[in-house]
């Protein structure tokens, strides 16, 4: 919203030519970071206050761990304050006629809506239950598959550099040029639909530890603001992506002021979410960063590489459908308490040991996803 008001105005008012900081993503993405991280800092405490005044506490499992139980009552829903902090600065900063932008806050809002229903739900029920995971789940494929089928579908409408390489798989570590791997419309787009929701689930079941989820949401977020740089930027009509031979979608840039706001609004929430924590995200959170990060690695044409990249969020997933399968299958489980984290929990791992050792597997997969710009 000021990159459209206020860039046009150097155009007619030479003393206002400094406005043409404005055209500059970097910059653009510097203040999203900054305001996002200072609108959480400023309503976080008023934010928490209010969620104790309406007796928004957090709902345990009756059978998760014995330590989680001095966690009751403690405010939940503050997703809803990192929604803000994150959409508002996107809507300042952000050119909102760029698609990719348009498509990624769509799905955010919208994953937000659907985790503030459970979220409600599991207050107003007083159980851990909330809305049931079906319809959860279709109304993430419904939203999901509507931002999809927008950017995939309407290819006249949109940037000629996407409409070409749109149906194209990234295989990471492999030379996008030199090994395409060209797949049908009716293939790719439930392809990434799957890739959308399957992370925001992921990014889910991980948000069990105070600060866990958080911290690998910030550093795939920082991953992801590097990498949509780069797939769009030229200097002196020179294409960064041409020359590392990976995607490049000269739109996909504007995303990285996206990235920036998820950075600051995540930074922001760490404060009062590290542990012992203050409040919870919830489900209005975690589903909504979730589908962010999903939309992300579909526009910069990382869905493969989202798989190193949220390497967390993959071993999390990965160890409750084991755990499942397994007591289904043969009546044994594989790991003492799913999601995985719970496991070392359950082996007598501190909860600070087991969040700061996740942060920085996180940070050593984000080293080599970048690395893989390089390694083709």
């Amino acid at each position: 919203m000021i990159y459209e008001l206020f860039y046009p105005l150097k155009f007619h008012y030479g003393w206002l030519s400094w406005l043409n900081v404005l055209r500059y993503i970097p910059f653009r993405t510097i203040m999203a970071t900054i305001t996002a991280m200072v609108l959480t800092f400023v309503l976080a405490p008023w934010f928490i206050r209010e969620l104790r005044r309406k007796q928004i506490g957090q709902v345990v499992r009756a059978e998760g761990p014995e330590t989680h139980k001095i966690k009751a009552g403690t405010p939940t829903m503050g997703g809803a304050l990192i929604l803000l902090s994150l959409l508002l600065p996107t809507v300042l900063w952000a050119d909102l006629r760029n698609p990719f932008v348009l498509a990624t806050t769509a799905v955010t809002a919208g994953y937000g809506v659907i985790g503030y229903l459970d979220d409600f739900l599991k207050i107003k029920r007083r159980n851990s239950g909330g809305l049931p995971g079906r319809y959860k789940l279709i109304g993430q494929v419904l939203i999901g598959g509507a931002a999809v089928a927008y950017t995939f579908l309407l290819a006249s409408k949109l940037p000629p550099d996407w409409a070409e390489i749109r149906t194209r798989l990234a295989i990471p570590f492999v030379a996008f040029s030199k090994y395409p791997i060209e797949l049908p419309l009716y293939v790719y787009i439930p392809f990434a639909v799957f890739v959308v929701v399957a992370t925001s689930n992921a990014v889910n079941l991980t948000d069990g530890l105070d600060g866990l989820a958080i911290g690998p949401v910030i550093i795939n977020a920082g991953t992801y603001l590097i990498l949509a740089y780069i797939v769009g930027a030229s200097i002196a009509n020179f294409s960064l992506a041409t020359y590392l031979d990976i995607p490049a979608i000269a739109s996909a840039g504007e995303l990285s002021v996206y990235c920036g706001s998820v950075i600051g609004a995540g930074i922001g929430f760490l404060w009062y979410n590290t542990y012992p924590a203050q409040v919870f995200m919830g489900d209005v959170g975690s589903l909504a960063l979730g589908g962010g990060l999903g939309m992300l690695a579909v526009f910069t044409k990382n869905e493969l590489l989202s798989i190193i990249l949220g390497g967390i969020f993959f071993i999390e997933t990965v160890s409750v459908i084991t755990q499942v399968l397994s007591f289904k299958l043969t009546g044994k489980r594989v790991f003492l308490m799913a999601p995985i984290h719970h496991h070392y929990e359950k082996k007598g791992w501190a909860e600070p040991k087991i969040i700061v050792r996740f942060w920085i597997i996180s940070i050593l997969l984000a080293l080599v996803s970048l690395a893989s710009m390089k390694l083709r």
